[in-house]
Order: structure tokens, then sequence, then C-alpha cells
């Protein structure tokens, strides 16, 4: 795991923190991810105190999931951004897959998965996925 030195940068005009780290796209970096995630709102909520308790939840629940699915689907390195904006957070994942994620049928009879797309929508405000010739952004808004 890398943290990029600007990971703790305010931007200046409207005072909005961000925080960005590497991960070389290994299982264990799901747990990383998620523990960079918790670290960034431990930091956001010293100065705004998320508006409802759950919201910490969703967005570790969703940053759980997207770094899950970069590990599975998306072969080497990914990179998380956390970004409060002025209603909420901005969760982005890229990773080196350039085919977009797309829900799969759930069966918990069958186990495999199928449930971790449909939760980033449920759970998200705005989600999108933008692809380029080197992977691909999954954007997420999430409420504070």
């Amino acid at each position: 795991m890398t943290i990029e030195p600007r990971g703790d940068e305010t931007l200046a005009s409207e005072a909005i923190p961000s925080r960005s780290t590497s991960f070389a796209g290994e299982p264990q970096n799901v747990t990383g991810a998620r523990l960079a995630a918790e670290e960034f709102l431990h930091d956001l909520a010293r100065s705004a105190p998320p508006a409802a308790p759950e919201y910490w939840d969703d967005i570790l629940l969703v940053v759980t999931e997207l770094a899950a699915n970069a590990v599975q689907y998306a072969p080497g390195p990914f990179a998380l951004r956390m970004r409060r904006t002025f209603d909420g957070v901005h969760v982005t994942l890229h990773d080196t897959s350039t085919t977009p994620p797309a829900p799969r049928p759930f069966d918990p009879q069958h186990g495999g998965g199928g449930i971790g797309w449909h939760l980033i929508h449920a759970l998200g405000d705005q989600v999108s996925v933008v692809t380029d010739d080197h992977g691909k952004d999954v954007h997420v808004f999430l409420p504070w």
C-alpha cells in the first residue's frame, strides 16, 4: 500500500479534504482499502461528523465491495480516492480492467456472490463508471 504525498492535503478554495491510496491488487488489499477508508472517515468526522451513523458503515461497505471486485476481476493494482463533497463523500476506485461492472443474479443457496454491485447502487446516491484504454474509474457518491 502506498499513500500519495498529497493525500492529506485540502483543496484550498473549498476546504474539502481528500485522500488517495494505491494498492498492489492482492487479496489482503481489500482489508487495506477498508482500513484506509476508515482512517479517512475518522479524520473527516473530527470536523464534520456524519448526519446519520449508518453513513459511516455504508461507505466502508461500498469501499470493501469495490476493492473486492477490483481484486477479483481486474488484474494488477488499484487505487482508492476518497473526497469530501459538500453533502457527502465521493469514492473513486480505479482498476486495470476496461470492462464495466454488471449486475449478476444473486443466488444465496449456491453462493458465488452477485450482491456487491446491487449493494453499491442501493447505498450510493449516484454511481457511474468511466472506462479508457488503461482501465476504469468507478465513482460512487454517498451521503455523509
